[in-house]
């Protein structure tokens, strides 16, 4: 990444340096998952969709420890995998809404709340900005080579804590060791508890970078 472009990253201090965390990444271009991959202060393991894994980049993308998922159903060997990631100590990245599109954080799916929620993990949001600015003259489908690209770590947090704030005034409590509540209702409610999260930090980095939305 860093031979092909001219990554900025700022707040990787954010991540903590062990135990688990879960990466929640704005995805508008196929370079973001990449581009975190290569500037991210601990390895990543993404859930990547099935259809990335193939030919050559299959054995490749198994062999540096990213997950297949299947997202036309619900992938149980995909959940399994990602808890292991998580019950490991290691490091999770998701794009919670779930395929590329704007990358603004406005359609969140609830997978990131469950893992959130099921492990305890705190969550950092990244923000990738500049990778769908301009159009490579050599290759179209890819930013510029040596364009600026964003890469922007937020505070970390917790999903349960964030749960324990909006029910306070109701007398809920937070259960101990990452077993929070996951009706679908819980999950529902945390997901955009969550999304308000990952948007503040949307917005905070791109006033940072001088970034405008639509812009990135």
């Amino acid at each position: 990444m860093y031979g092909l472009w001219k990554p900025r990253v700022l707040g990787a201090w954010r991540v903590p340096a062990a135990g688990p965390v879960i990466l929640a990444v704005n995805h508008s271009h196929n370079i973001d998952g990449p581009m975190l991959m290569g500037t991210a202060p601990r390895p990543v393991h993404f859930l990547i969709k099935k259809e990335a894994f193939i030919g050559p980049l299959d054995p490749f993308l198994l062999s540096i420890g990213q997950l297949k998922v299947d997202r036309t159903t619900t992938d149980r060997a995909a959940v399994t995998d990602a808890l292991g990631v998580l019950q490991g100590g290691g490091v999770l990245g998701i794009f919670p809404e779930g395929s590329r599109g704007e990358g603004d954080f406005a359609s969140l799916r609830s997978g990131l709340a469950y893992f959130a929620v099921r492990t305890g993990a705190p969550i950092v949001p990244v923000a990738v900005l500049g990778s769908t600015e301009r159009r490579g003259r050599l290759i179209g489908a890819l930013p510029p080579l040596r364009s600026r690209i964003d890469v922007v770590f937020g505070d970390a947090f917790d999903a349960q804590e964030e749960e324990v704030r909006s029910s306070a005034k109701g007398g809920g409590g937070r259960r101990a060791g990452g077993s929070g509540r996951r009706t679908r209702q819980a999950m529902d409610d945390a997901t955009l508890r969550i999304q308000k999260r990952l948007t503040a930090h949307l917005d905070n980095a791109r006033r940072l970078t001088g970034r405008r939305a639509g812009l990135e």
